[in-house]
């Protein structure tokens, strides 16, 4: 596997090695060893599966706070997405910052989001599957979200999107979440 970091330090692009013939492909979409070869020790605990429907379905920006907080490994298994990540630690130099990615069934690859983060994603689409690792179970009393349009944030979202969660409509701003208990360690 290969892995490129984003322009948010901790953010990785993990490109997965494939092996094709006249039969179809095969990949390993995960291995404990390869990741902690690669400098990444997690130990993912929960995997996750989201169906979209519609083209323009906007998930995000959704994070768990500590003690819950999780790292995920995110992969699109059907149609397209445009995958989003925030830095959400208090003191990081990074702070309010997103790097994105576009994640396919075709192109296999996949996003490592480690925790302080936020995460979010548009399908791009109609009929999109997303599958994902976590390394921590979820916790709703944990559980908090961001506008997905925060103009301080200012993520270029490649299409509008046509449908939202009661939940994410009414997320507030990054600035008016003072319960955000991420901190920056160097």
């Amino acid at each position: 596997m290969k892995a490129m970091e984003t322009r948010l330090k901790g953010v990785f692009l993990i490109e997965p090695q494939v092996f094709g013939d006249a039969r179809g492909w095969f990949m390993e979409s995960w291995s404990k060893r390869k990741f902690e070869d690669a400098g990444f020790p997690v130990e993912f605990l929960q995997d996750n599966q989201s169906f979209s429907a519609q083209k323009g379905t906007l998930r995000g920006l959704h994070y768990q706070l500590n003690p819950m907080a999780q790292a995920k490994l995110l992969r699109c298994t059907r149609g397209r997405i445009f995958d989003v990540a925030v830095d959400i630690r208090k003191g990081s130099p990074q702070y309010g910052k997103w790097a994105s990615a576009e994640l396919t069934a075709e192109n296999k690859r996949q996003l490592f989001i480690p925790r302080g983060f936020a995460h979010g994603f548009i399908t791009l689409t109609d009929d999109v599957e997303v599958q994902y690792k976590a390394d921590n179970y979820y916790a709703p009393e944990c559980d908090g979200n961001i506008r997905w349009d925060d103009p301080a944030i200012g993520i270029h979202w490649p299409i509008a999107p046509v449908i939202l969660s009661d939940k994410d409509k009414a997320a507030p701003l990054l600035a008016e979440r003072t319960e955000l208990n991420f901190t920056y360690d160097k």
